[in-house]
Protein backbone atom coordinates (compact mmCIF):
# COMPACT_ATOMS: atom_id res chain seq x y z
CA UNK A 1 0.00 0.00 0.00
CA UNK A 2 1.27 3.42 -0.89
CA UNK A 3 2.24 5.67 1.98
CA UNK A 4 0.85 9.12 2.52
CA UNK A 5 2.87 11.86 0.87
CA UNK A 6 4.72 14.19 3.23
CA UNK A 7 3.44 17.73 3.69
CA UNK A 8 5.17 20.10 1.28
CA UNK A 9 5.34 23.81 1.79
CA UNK A 10 4.38 26.11 -1.06
CA UNK A 11 8.02 26.88 -1.93
CA UNK A 12 8.96 23.17 -1.89
CA UNK A 13 6.03 22.41 -4.20
CA UNK A 14 7.11 25.16 -6.64
CA UNK A 15 10.70 23.87 -6.64
CA UNK A 16 9.42 20.35 -7.35
CA UNK A 17 7.27 21.65 -10.22
CA UNK A 18 10.22 23.50 -11.76
CA UNK A 19 12.41 20.38 -11.68
CA UNK A 20 9.70 18.39 -13.49
CA UNK A 21 9.43 20.82 -16.42
CA UNK A 22 6.61 23.10 -15.31
CA UNK A 23 6.87 26.80 -16.10
CA UNK A 24 6.31 28.85 -12.94
CA UNK A 25 5.62 32.60 -13.15
CA UNK A 26 4.00 35.22 -10.89
CA UNK A 27 0.30 35.85 -11.55
CA UNK A 28 -1.03 39.37 -11.06
CA UNK A 29 -4.73 38.45 -10.86
CA UNK A 30 -4.42 36.77 -7.44
CA UNK A 31 -2.52 38.05 -4.40
CA UNK A 32 0.47 35.74 -3.99
CA UNK A 33 -0.67 33.73 -7.01
CA UNK A 34 1.65 31.76 -9.24
CA UNK A 35 0.81 30.64 -12.80
CA UNK A 36 1.97 27.06 -13.35
CA UNK A 37 1.87 25.74 -16.93
CA UNK A 38 3.03 22.82 -19.03
CA UNK A 39 2.13 21.69 -22.57
CA UNK A 40 -0.54 24.39 -23.07
CA UNK A 41 -2.39 23.70 -19.83
CA UNK A 42 -2.16 25.97 -16.78
CA UNK A 43 -3.46 26.60 -13.28
CA UNK A 44 -3.00 29.35 -10.69
CA UNK A 45 -1.74 28.29 -7.26
CA UNK A 46 -1.39 30.20 -4.01
CA UNK A 47 -0.10 29.39 -0.53
CA UNK A 48 -2.99 28.23 1.63
CA UNK A 49 -2.63 29.26 5.26
CA UNK A 50 -5.33 27.06 6.79
CA UNK A 51 -4.08 26.28 10.27
CA UNK A 52 -0.50 27.10 9.36
CA UNK A 53 1.87 30.00 9.85
CA UNK A 54 2.35 32.66 7.21
CA UNK A 55 4.00 31.22 4.09
CA UNK A 56 4.10 27.67 5.51
CA UNK A 57 0.89 26.46 3.87
CA UNK A 58 0.45 23.98 1.09
CA UNK A 59 -0.34 24.87 -2.50
CA UNK A 60 -4.04 25.44 -3.26
CA UNK A 61 -5.89 26.26 -6.47
CA UNK A 62 -6.94 29.84 -7.12
CA UNK A 63 -7.84 28.91 -10.73
CA UNK A 64 -8.35 25.23 -11.55
CA UNK A 65 -6.45 23.65 -14.47
CA UNK A 66 -7.54 24.62 -17.95
CA UNK A 67 -6.26 25.10 -21.48
CA UNK A 68 -4.38 28.36 -22.14
CA UNK A 69 -6.15 30.50 -24.75
CA UNK A 70 -4.55 33.86 -25.59
CA UNK A 71 -2.76 34.02 -22.22
CA UNK A 72 -5.88 33.17 -20.18
CA UNK A 73 -6.61 29.97 -18.24
CA UNK A 74 -9.96 28.72 -19.49
CA UNK A 75 -12.71 26.94 -17.56
CA UNK A 76 -14.21 23.61 -18.55
CA UNK A 77 -18.00 23.79 -18.95
CA UNK A 78 -20.16 20.67 -19.24
CA UNK A 79 -23.42 21.32 -21.09
CA UNK A 80 -24.70 17.76 -20.94
CA UNK A 81 -24.14 16.87 -24.58
CA UNK A 82 -20.56 18.20 -24.83
CA UNK A 83 -17.81 19.88 -22.84
CA UNK A 84 -16.65 23.38 -23.81
CA UNK A 85 -13.55 25.42 -23.07
CA UNK A 86 -14.72 28.88 -21.96
CA UNK A 87 -12.63 32.02 -21.65
CA UNK A 88 -13.77 35.60 -21.14
CA UNK A 89 -14.04 36.06 -24.93
CA UNK A 90 -14.42 32.59 -26.44
CA UNK A 91 -16.31 29.36 -25.99
CA UNK A 92 -14.79 26.46 -27.93
CA UNK A 93 -15.78 22.79 -28.09
CA UNK A 94 -13.34 20.67 -26.07
CA UNK A 95 -11.69 17.85 -27.98
CA UNK A 96 -10.50 14.55 -26.52
CA UNK A 97 -6.93 15.88 -26.75
CA UNK A 98 -7.86 18.90 -24.62
CA UNK A 99 -9.53 16.73 -21.98
CA UNK A 100 -6.60 14.30 -21.85
CA UNK A 101 -4.13 17.19 -21.51
CA UNK A 102 -6.11 18.74 -18.62
CA UNK A 103 -6.44 15.38 -16.87
CA UNK A 104 -2.73 14.53 -17.22
CA UNK A 105 -1.71 18.01 -16.05
CA UNK A 106 -4.06 17.86 -13.03
CA UNK A 107 -2.85 14.46 -11.89
CA UNK A 108 0.82 15.39 -12.23
CA UNK A 109 0.25 18.71 -10.47
CA UNK A 110 -1.53 17.02 -7.54
CA UNK A 111 1.19 14.42 -7.20
CA UNK A 112 4.02 16.97 -7.18
CA UNK A 113 2.34 19.41 -4.79
CA UNK A 114 1.20 16.69 -2.37
CA UNK A 115 -2.49 17.50 -2.87
CA UNK A 116 -5.18 14.89 -2.32
CA UNK A 117 -6.12 12.96 -5.45
CA UNK A 118 -9.77 11.91 -5.31
CA UNK A 119 -11.02 8.71 -6.93
CA UNK A 120 -13.66 10.33 -9.16
CA UNK A 121 -11.14 12.93 -10.38
CA UNK A 122 -8.61 10.20 -11.18
CA UNK A 123 -11.10 8.45 -13.49
CA UNK A 124 -11.35 11.39 -15.88
CA UNK A 125 -11.60 15.12 -16.31
CA UNK A 126 -14.10 16.93 -14.10
CA UNK A 127 -15.70 20.20 -15.18
CA UNK A 128 -15.73 23.55 -13.40
CA UNK A 129 -19.34 24.34 -14.39
CA UNK A 130 -22.27 22.05 -15.22
CA UNK A 131 -24.96 23.69 -17.38
CA UNK A 132 -27.50 21.22 -18.70
CA UNK A 133 -30.10 22.53 -21.16
CA UNK A 134 -32.91 20.45 -19.65
CA UNK A 135 -32.32 22.22 -16.32
CA UNK A 136 -32.26 25.75 -17.76
CA UNK A 137 -34.67 28.04 -15.94
CA UNK A 138 -35.47 25.49 -13.25
CA UNK A 139 -34.09 27.77 -10.54
CA UNK A 140 -36.41 30.64 -11.48
CA UNK A 141 -38.56 31.80 -8.58
CA UNK A 142 -42.24 31.59 -9.31
CA UNK A 143 -45.50 31.29 -7.40
CA UNK A 144 -45.71 28.34 -5.05
CA UNK A 145 -47.77 25.54 -6.61
CA UNK A 146 -51.09 24.80 -4.91
CA UNK A 147 -51.09 21.65 -2.83
CA UNK A 148 -54.05 19.44 -3.89
CA UNK A 149 -54.13 17.70 -0.51
CA UNK A 150 -54.48 20.96 1.41
CA UNK A 151 -57.80 22.37 2.70
CA UNK A 152 -60.11 23.57 -0.05
CA UNK A 153 -61.66 27.04 -0.01
CA UNK A 154 -65.35 27.29 0.79
CA UNK A 155 -65.71 23.97 2.60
Amino acid sequence: MRRKLPHRSFEEALASLRTHGFEVAPYTGVAGGVLVSKHGVAAVLFASTQGKGEGDGAAAFAVHPGIMVKGEVTRLVDQGYQKFIKSSQYELPASATHLQAIHTFSEELKQLTGATSLYNESLGTTSDIYRYDRLAGRDAVGPKPQEPWGPARGH
